[in-house]
């Protein structure tokens, strides 16, 4: 992701060669000085792969927890739906019962 916005790797440093003058620089603090420079680098890209690696893996639990959580809320309301026919059912059939019941009673005091 990041390879296209960085201009120099690792080993574009390494293999860096630099005109000599005769007021140059000191070879070896230079070469010194690069060397920390890629190791550095490196490391940057090292915690820069892993950041991505450790992104990808939360959105992928994101879009898990999404789902799972659209689930539970879909459950909820057949949960839902459910207990309130199950409650007009039984509604239903107390007051059938009851129905039932002064109809039998009727009955027996009819029949007296």
């Amino acid at each position: 992701m990041y390879q296209n916005k960085i201009k120099l790797m690792p080993q574009d440093i390494l293999e860096k060669e630099f005109k000599i003058d005769t007021r140059g620089y000191r070879l070896k603090e230079v070469d010194q000085f690069l060397d920390d420079i890629i190791g550095d680098y490196e490391q940057f890209l090292n915690i820069i792969n892993n950041l991505e690696k450790e992104k990808a893996d939360l959105l992928a639990e994101i879009v898990n927890l999404k789902q799972e959580l659209r689930n539970s809320k879909l459950n909820m309301e057949v949960a839902g739906r459910a207990s309130s026919s199950g409650e007009i059912q039984n509604i239903d059939i107390i007051r059938r019962l009851s129905q039932l019941e002064k109809a039998v009673y009727d009955l027996r005091n009819d029949g007296n």
